[in-house]
């Protein structure tokens, strides 16, 4: 399958910068962010998820509805919505986009979080039941008739949905960096989230993801890996840019301590996996491999995605190349002003990759 480019739809102003600016969804702001993603030529936006954004299925019907081409990866929270009824959910709105739809499981890595939607299982039982979650979507989505299911989470007796998804399923992502991710990814995924770390430490997750694909017999998931690159004409102007931005991000930590998806920012170490793997690679240096620089993640306690690539459009889509030859095939960039950086990686890194990687094939052809 080809490469693809994935952003993230904003539904306000806010930014790391400047986190005050936009609260909730306003919607003539991301209608024009959807409308930019559409028109720049990136293949698909994350949905995000969280306990107080707004409701993130409602948004990718907004961002669908929106658009032309651009696919909705819509992040999902088991636990918060029984699975027959989201599988009904889903199908509906594949059909509204015409088969534009994919769904990113998100098991939670923090407990607090968890729990300000009632959610009190540990993080193994937490993705025990995503899997058991996955498994029932992908039962009634293929289902000609009642389904009925008994499990450790679970239990229902002939449930029938009268709407089936456009596609012939719809894709099924699974993100992490534990031991339990990795499983799950590698056993029911379609597709497996990383954040951007160096490219030996990302082979070797690539690894672990694979290896349990493999046990398990099914195909390997596609590969998608996350990063807020930082861009400029010349290298050196984006490290300029770089130091502008990471300023601004610790001027505004504590503002943007109360909007992030992780309660520890800035107060202790984080609890999730992939969290702590972006601290310990920061720790060992700010810059690693071509242009992945780390005192952004330092800076937000790794708060989610926040590792940059920085240098000119040039440096930045070479160094996805890189991740592309080590099995990458999902590319996600989203910038710290996030409307602006999106334009610009839409006119000046995307063609760049994108031209590249057709050489190849010609000259592999």
């Amino acid at each position: 399958m080809p490469v693809e480019f994935i952003s993230a739809i904003h539904p306000n102003r806010a930014n790391d910068g400047e986190p005050i600016r936009g609260l909730g969804i306003d919607p003539d702001h991301t209608r024009k962010f959807a409308r930019a993603l559409d028109d720049g030529g990136f293949d698909y936006t994350l949905v995000a998820y969280h306990s107080s954004s707004p409701d993130a299925l409602q948004l990718a019907q907004f961002v669908a509805t929106n658009t032309e081409r651009l696919k909705p990866m819509l992040a999902h929270r088991p636990g918060v919505t029984f699975p027959t009824h989201a599988a009904r959910a889903f199908a509906t709105l594949d059909r509204i986009s015409k088969g534009r739809l994919s769904v990113h499981i998100i098991s939670g890595g923090n407990d607090e979080e968890q729990r300000r939607e009632g959610d009190y299982l540990s993080k193994s039982e937490r993705y025990a039941r995503s899997d058991e979650y996955i498994q029932i979507l992908r039962k009634v989505w293929s289902a000609g008739g009642p389904v009925s299911h008994e499990g450790e989470h679970y239990r229902f007796e002939g449930f029938q949905s009268q709407v089936a998804p456009y596609q012939d399923t719809i894709p099924i992502s699974v993100g992490g960096s534990s031991e339990d991710a990795y499983r799950v990814g590698g056993q029911q995924g379609d597709i497996f989230g990383l954040w951007g770390e160096p490219l030996k430490e990302t082979a070797e997750q690539i690894a672990s993801v694979n290896a349990y694909a493999d046990a398990a017999g099914r195909p390997r998931p596609r590969i998608w890996v996350s990063f807020r690159p930082i861009i400029a004409p010349t290298d050196e102007l984006a490290w300029e840019k770089a130091h502008r931005v990471l300023g601004q991000v610790k001027a505004n930590h504590a503002e943007s301590a109360k909007h992030t998806h992780y309660p520890a920012f800035g107060a202790g170490r984080p609890a999730n996996v992939g969290s702590q793997r972006l601290l310990d690679v920061a720790a060992r240096g700010d810059l690693h491999d071509r242009a992945l620089w780390t005192p952004l993640a330092t800076a937000t306690n790794a708060s989610g995605s926040t590792t940059a690539l920085v240098g000119s459009p040039e440096t930045v889509a070479k160094a996805l190349l890189d991740y592309v030859d080590i099995g990458c095939e999902l590319l996600s960039i989203r910038g710290w002003d996030p409307l602006n950086d999106a334009i610009d990686y839409a006119r000046f890194v995307l063609p760049l990759v994108r031209q590249e990687l057709a050489h190849r094939a010609a000259t592999a052809a």
